[in-house]
């Protein structure tokens, strides 16, 4: 069998992000019913503070298993890069074989926004009609993709620790995607919409409880080590908490993991897994005033269901 090689471009045309979100629908309901092998991801530094990471991961009932390989070199953007770039390899489950190997920014950048946006169908107001984007690079831009595509978004207003190019992110956004998309100074003028993303590389809280009014959901999304958030212990405090994947939460979650260090919040305080939620066996908002909580931390699970759904609709395309 010849290999299949798959580019940023065609995993954009082969998987839209409405479509994403349904595979990520499957793959996080998977990985909390424990049908996908996920072992924790290795992290090894290269150097000069850049980062490999090795995420295998294999589910039987998509018949393959795989692994990414990704490079983190933070100051990519200011060189015109993605700061991840990477790829996935797929093999076929019986036979061990290398299937296809998939452009891995262009997936990590899809699935994680499409994570945030399974997210937010199951807990953000039905209403919620204006986006808060806290930073301006590659996921500001796909999780206003994946927010639009389950929530009647309006409005979209961008921070960045950086105006001028939160300005430039924001002509460009309005010009791709016809919404009003406006760059703003203030942190606390984004955080008072309707549904928050944070997509930072931030080591220190960026979006305070305080700020945040009744009612908005978040998805927690740029900081992935213990000692590193982007949301205060205020913030968790006064949210209903759900996470991707209990343990990785208890290895690599700042954000949860700071506040229940200093005794602000116990284990109790985290109501489950998105999977959990998704299938209907834990609830989810009970009002329209209590504020939602996602922390993200990326799972190799979504990266398998989604490379092996961009896999079997390039075979099906021919």
């Amino acid at each position: 069998m010849a290999l299949t090689l798959i580019d940023a471009a065609q995993v954009a045309e082969i998987l839209p992000m409405a479509d994403c979100i349904e595979v990520m629908r499957d793959a996080m309901m998977a990985t909390s019913a424990g049908t996908v092998e996920v072992p924790p991801r290795q992290a090894i530094p290269v150097g000069d503070g850049h980062t490999m990471l090795f995420m295998p991961g294999s589910a039987k009932e998509l018949g393959y298993y795989g692994t990414k390989v990704i490079t983190l070199h933070s100051d990519n953007p200011s060189k015109g890069k993605p700061a991840i770039q990477g790829s996935i390899t797929i093999f076929d489950y019986d036979t061990g074989e290398p299937v296809a190997i998939i452009d891995g920014s262009s997936v990590t950048g899809l699935r994680t926004a499409a994570a945030s946006g399974l997210a937010t169908d199951c807990l953000a107001r039905k209403s919620s009609a204006s986006l808060g984007i806290f930073g301006c690079g590659l996921q500001a831009g796909t999780h206003i993709d994946a927010i639009r595509a389950v929530r009647p978004i309006e409005k979209v207003l961008v921070w960045g620790r950086n105006l001028e190019s939160a300005e430039v992110f924001a002509k460009k956004e309005t010009a791709r995607t016809g919404l009003e998309v406006q760059a703003v100074s203030d942190p606390s003028d984004a955080a008072a919409c309707d549904v928050l993303c944070t997509v930072t590389g931030s080591a220190e809280p960026i979006l305070f409880g305080d700020c945040v009014t009744p009612g908005t959901h978040i998805n927690l999304v740029g900081s992935h080590s213990l000692n590193t958030r982007e949301a205060d212990t205020r913030l968790i405090q006064r949210s209903r908490l759900y996470v991707d994947a209990m343990q990785s939460t208890r290895n690599e979650g700042g954000n949860i993991m700071i506040p229940l260090g200093e005794g602000a919040i116990d284990e109790g305080h985290i109501l489950g897994e998105i999977g959990e939620l998704a299938a209907g066996s834990i609830s989810g908002r009970t009002d329209d005033d209590q504020v939602t909580v996602y922390s993200s931390l990326g799972m190799t699970s979504q990266d398998l269901f989604a490379a092996v759904s961009i896999y079997e609709r390039y075979k099906e395309r021919g």
